[in-house]
């Protein structure tokens, strides 16, 4: 039985390689062109899989080849698939991705399917839900099934982490049930109204997220780290030195990693510095499911960085 369940959307990303972002209004061209799974669920699922999970993943996709593709896939990782919904309703949900030259992004995603997750369907999954130590929920699917499913995880006594991505008001029936929160330095500012600009603004702001009821904040900081914060002490972990290739899917291999070493009794801090190091490597790579690295991969990351 998984001990690590992710609730979340599972996607097909069109990825382009370019040496700018385009602004509003503005083509610019591309090179490479790559087609591969995503989804910040799936993604995260795939993450802690590789780390040494065992993971089950919940969400919904179309009844078409990029359906079964991503779910092929999925269950190749060892995820366990059951719980994933065909829908001959809706397509699978796609997202088109922009890599610049620093290996920084921009998203657009047709949720397509994940649209469709509902709280039903997360009762349908409670003997999963009952069962795990964590639960990974983000915000690509409908918040009215994240909440649900905080709800009835949470009464299971499961830790229940979201990645709130993308950022928007979250309601106090899911603070409440939340155990810890994992935005990066945009998502935190959107959840609290206060912009980071330094070390003492992530601080301030990671307060603000402990006073909405949560049990523990970390807040990631790209290049810089991240933050992790409890009630009893903030600690600043060291971003590592490497060559940025492209930031798709960092966040989320750090969520499925740290969810990877929690499950296995790792305290807090010690589990974060392990998805650090995961993120690191992941941001060297091209895509989302391709470059998140193996439990070997982290593991040397880590040496080498110590």
């Amino acid at each position: 039985m998984a001990n690590i369940v992710v609730v979340g959307s599972i996607n097909t990303d069109m990825v382009v390689r370019a040496l700018q972002l385009p602004r509003a209004g503005e083509t610019v061209l591309g090179g490479d062109f790559t087609q591969g799974a995503g989804g910040k669920g799936a993604n995260q699922a795939v993450a802690a899989a590789r780390a040494g999970a065992a993971v089950a993943m919940v969400g919904c996709v179309g009844d078409d080849q990029r359906g079964r593709d991503a779910v092929d896939g999925l269950r190749r990782e060892g995820v366990e698939v059951s719980q994933i919904h065909r829908l001959s309703e809706a397509a699978s949900g796609v997202a088109l991705i922009v890599v610049d030259a620093d290996g920084q992004n921009c998203i657009a995603v047709a949720p397509g399917a994940n649209a469709c997750l509902t709280p039903a369907m997360m009762h349908h999954a409670e003997p999963l839900l009952a069962a795990a130590e964590v639960v990974l929920v983000q915000l690509e699917v409908p918040l009215d099934a994240v909440v649900e499913t905080a709800t009835i995880a949470s009464g299971h006594g499961a830790r229940v982490i979201l990645d709130p991505a993308p950022a928007q008001p979250l309601p106090d029936a899911l603070w409440r049930h939340l155990a810890l929160i994992t935005p990066n330095v945009t998502e935190a500012a959107a959840l609290t109204g206060r912009e980071i600009r330094d070390q003492g603004d992530a601080r301030a702001v990671a307060g603000l997220l402990l006073e909405r009821g949560v049990e523990s904040a970390i807040v990631t900081l790209g290049a810089d780290g991240v933050l992790v914060a409890t009630r009893q002490a903030q600690i600043v972990i060291g971003g590592l030195a490497v060559e940025t290739v492209d930031t798709t899917a960092a966040g989320d291999t750090f969520a499925g990693a740290l969810a990877a070493r929690l499950v296995e009794g790792t305290n807090l801090v010690d589990a974060s510095r392990f998805a650090n190091a995961a993120a690191a490597v992941a941001v060297t790579r091209m895509g989302a499911q391709p470059s998140v690295p193996t439990r070997d991969e982290i593991t040397r990351m880590l040496a080498e960085m110590s």
